[in-house]
């Protein structure tokens, strides 16, 4: 019997690993189609900025001689003003979200943003060229007259840019790029006002795969749309359907119940955004408001890192950090691999499958700590004073020195500097049904150190504990919280202030 069901299993895990497959590839599709349109975004608006400033500067030179002022004698003093005016504004406009790439955004309220981001970036802009004198570098001349002049041109300059832009991204989603799977669920009113304004929308991108519902009939079609399950299916539908967002809205609920909803695709790597029937129900700071052409919706714990801004920023972090580290700690590592060989026979480096982003297997690398039969009853928790452990690993391992091959990882891109700390598959399977929401650690790429590592949560520490913080870290990252991770690890690894470290 068994050797019949074998086949059967086999296929079907195969069946599963090809899905899953097909749905990574799919997600980092989009990751790249996004990363491309924010950066065609910012080009537009530099494009903006830049032609405003030197075209209206250009147009009034006259003016400004015949003022008896002169621009600088050397030529790198003017290219200083022109970088830092775009790094200024570059700013500027990161701080007021323009980047963020949100769905049926207002235009009158994009427009507002442009105008007090151009605003703030002219500003600084004037208040950095005023003290270039104090570094020895001169100044560009410009009066008033033409710095508001400047400043005019460049906000009607970025808005049309971005007007244009906007037609180019809503004709290239109304052809199937830059599009979004996506549930409602939900098929009484507030779930028919969400599929009407999204039907009637199609520069959206939103391709709705169907209702769930708790009333209607599964197979049924309420205004064109399937019901494709009950509220309770939900985490199965989405798999099923591959969605990349989930919108919830639901009627008469409590506040239980909408959380109980929300979780139920909360280890999904998905968007979950609620209609406002429920949200007065939500009053913590952990949600964001936003909307879908005039129809507000809240989402829910909606990751930083969903930004492709961020995630190029973070990207750029690890490569830059890890690129330097690995030139600078070479000879230390050809020194630590040769004492791992002097001091017990085996390997030098030990590889070891781990689970990642999108819930990808990789090989994550260290130097050998244990013999090389440690893992001979198979894979085991290290605890302390682990007899596995050897004389040299130990020490490596104290100091977390074993780790320093993880920068290939990171430059790989199999990992980043900092995030959650990855699992073998064997933990991972058990953790994601014994711990809730343990499977949104892997939104984002696993990290060398983290968060939670920081405070003392590494080795035989609570998995409860360890997954409330990478999900905090996961829901409130920053680039500025990266590198405080970053300075807390080097201290810690420096002044050998490591918790649970063994």
């Amino acid at each position: 019997m068994s050797a019949i069901a074998s086949p059967h299993r086999q296929h079907a895990a195969a069946g599963r690993e090809q899905e899953a497959c097909s749905i990574q590839s799919r997600r980092r599709s989009r990751r790249m189609v996004s990363i491309f349109l924010v950066l065609v975004l910012m080009l537009c608006d530099g494009a903006a900025i830049n032609a405003s400033f030197t075209g209206v500067y250009a147009w009034n030179i006259a003016e400004i001689h015949a003022d008896g002022l002169s621009l600088p004698d050397r030529l790198q003093d003017i290219w200083l003003v022109i970088v830092l005016l775009n790094v200024a504004f570059a700013g500027s406009f990161c701080a007021y979200g323009l980047y963020a790439l949100r769905r049926g955004a207002s235009r009158v309220d994009e427009a507002y943003k442009v105008f007090s981001a151009v605003s703030l970036a002219t500003v600084l802009a004037l208040v950095i060229n005023t003290l270039l004198p104090t570094f020895h570098h001169e100044q560009v001349p410009v009066t008033i007259p033409i710095l508001v002049l400047m400043w005019i041109t460049t906000i009607l300059s970025t808005i049309t840019l971005r007007l244009g832009y906007r037609r180019v991204v809503h004709y290239l989603r109304r052809h199937n790029i830059d599009t979004r799977r996506v549930l409602i669920v939900g098929a009484r009113a507030p779930g028919l006002a969400v599929w009407r304004t999204i039907r009637r929308t199609p520069e959206l991108g939103y391709r709705v795969q169907g209702f769930l519902s708790d009333v209607y009939p599964v197979g049924s079609y309420v205004e064109g749309l399937p019901v494709l399950g009950r509220i309770v299916r939900l985490e199965r539908v989405v798999r099923a359907t591959r969605a990349d967002e989930v919108l919830i809205a639901l009627s008469k609920r409590s506040q239980s119940e909408l959380i109980e909803v929300v979780s139920r695709a909360d280890d999904q790597a998905i968007t979950i955004k609620v209609y406002p029937d429920t949200f007065q129900l939500i009053t913590d700071n952990e949600i964001s408001v936003g909307d879908i052409s005039g129809l507000p919706l809240v989402s829910v714990k909606n990751a930083a890192l969903s930004n492709p801004l961020n995630r190029l920023l973070k990207r750029s972090l690890d490569v830059i950090f890890s690129s330097v580290l690995l030139v600078f700690a070479s000879p230390v590592m050809l020194l630590i691999a040769l004492l791992v060989k002097l001091d017990s026979p085996g390997p030098v480096f030990f590889l070891q499958e781990r689970v990642g982003l999108d819930g990808r297997p990789f090989a994550m690398m260290k130097f050998r700590t244990m013999r090389t039969d440690a893992e001979a009853g198979g894979p085991g928790w290290t605890v302390q004073n682990d007899p596995r452990v050897t004389r040299l690993g130990r020490y490596l391992r104290r100091y977390s020195i074993d780790e320093l091959p993880q920068f290939i990882n990171v430059l790989l891109g199999e990992m980043s500097v900092v995030g959650p700390r990855p699992e073998q598959p064997r933990w991972v399977e058990r953790f994601s049904q014994q711990i809730p929401r343990y499977m949104r650690r892997h939104k984002e790429k696993a990290g060398i150190t983290g968060w939670a590592q920081v405070n003392g949560l590494r080795g035989d520490t609570s998995i409860e504990e360890r997954t409330r913080y990478d999900l905090y870290y996961i829901e409130n990252w920053t680039l500025l919280f990266d590198v405080k991770i970053i300075l807390r690890t080097a201290a810690d690894v420096v002044f050998g202030k490591q918790e649970n470290a063994y």
